[in-house]
C-alpha cells in the first residue's frame, strides 16, 4: 500500500442474511481524487459506500483506511475522518437549517461544551457556500426536497473531513444546483486536497467531473481507472447493457454520452 493510499479493499463480501450483494471487492483508492462510482440499480453502489464509512461490516475480507482496520477506529473518529451525503436524509420537524449544518461539528465539539466561534464560522461558511445563508432561521419540514438536500450537503462540507461521500446525492435538485454541488465537490478535491467518492447515476456528469470511476455490476467491480481510459463505449455496453457512443471534445477535452437502447 503506498503512503497516498487512502483505502485498501481486499476480498471483501456483504450478503443481507442468505442474500449476496457483494462478492470479491479489491480496490486501493488514493487521496486527493474525486472517485465515480456508477452502475445498474441494484448493483450494490450503496452498499459499497455503507461499507467504506464503517455502517455496515464486511461478510469476508478487510478493509483498511490510513493504513488501519477500518473497524478499528471509534464513531467519533470516523465521523471526524468521513462525512456523508445521503440520497435520502430525515431531517425532522425540529430543526432549523443552521441546526442541521452546525450538526456537522458535532464531532468537533467536546462533550457538555459549546459550538466555539470558530465552529460558528464553519457553519457559515459551509452555507454560504451552498447558498442558503438566507435559510438558516427556516424549519426544515417548510424547506422542498431540494433546500433540504442543500442544507444536507452544507452539514457535510461544515464536517470539514479529509473525505466526502455522496450517494446519489443530487438526485432531487434541478440542473442548476446539481451543478453546483459537483463543481463544489471538485473544488474541494482540487483546492483543498480533499477526497470524494460519490455514487453517480448520470454518466455525463460522472465523465465530466471525476479523475477515477469505478464500473460496478452484479456486485462486482467491472472496471475502474482513471476516466480517459474507463469511460468507454464497450465497457457501458457490458455493465449497463446499452449502445452508447463516447466523444471527447478536442478543446476543453470534455465527454459526451449518448445512448440507444439495446434489447
Amino acid at each position: 500500500m503506498s503512503s497516498a493510499a487512502l483505502y485498501d479493499i481486499a476480498g471483501v463480501s456483504f450478503a443481507y442474511n442468505s442474500t449476496p450483494v457483494l462478492d470479491e471487492m479489491n480496490l486501493v483508492l488514493q487521496s486527493g481524487r474525486f472517485y465515480g462510482i456508477v452502475g445498474p440499480n441494484g448493483c450494490g453502489k450503496t452498499t459499497f459506500l455503507d461499507l467504506l464509512i464503517g455502517c455496515k461490516v464486511p461478510r469476508t475480507g478487510t478493509i483498511r483506511y490510513k493504513e488501519s482496520p477500518l473497524a478499528s477506529y471509534s464513531k467519533r473518529d470516523l465521523a471526524r475522518e468521513l462525512a456523508l451525503v445521503p440520497q435520502e436524509f430525515d431531517t425532522g420537524f425540529g430543526f432549523t437549517v443552521e441546526e442541521i449544518v452546525l450538526m456537522g461539528r458535532h464531532p468537533h465539539i467536546e462533550r457538555f461544551s459549546a459550538p466555539s466561534r470558530e465552529d460558528w464560522e464553519t457553519v457559515d461558511r459551509a452555507m454560504a457556500a451552498i447558498g442558503i445563508g438566507d435559510l438558516r432561521h427556516r424549519y426544515t419540514n417548510t424547506l422542498s426536497g431540494g433546500q433540504k438536500q442543500r442544507a444536507v450537503v452544507a452539514r457535510a462540507i461544515a464536517q470539514n473531513t479529509p473525505v466526502v461521500l455522496f450517494d446519489e446525492a443530487t438526485s432531487s435538485l434541478d440542473v442548476k444546483y446539481t451543478l453546483q454541488i459537483f463543481n463544489l465537490a471538485r473544488n474541494l478535491v482540487r483546492d483543498e486536497g480533499r477526497t470524494v467518492i460519490a455514487v453517480i447515476h448520470n454518466l455525463n456528469l460522472a465523465a465530466a467531473y471525476c479523475d477515477h470511476l469505478i464500473f460496478m455490476k452484479d456486485g462486482r467491480i467491472r472496471h475502474h481507472g482513471p476516466t480517459h481510459a474507463t469511460m468507454t463505449a464497450e465497457t457501458i455496453a457490458e455493465v449497463f447493457d446499452v449502445h452508447a457512443q463516447v466523444t471527447k471534445d478536442p478543446f476543453n477535452q470534455a465527454f459526451q454520452v449518448s445512448f440507444q437502447y439495446w434489447e
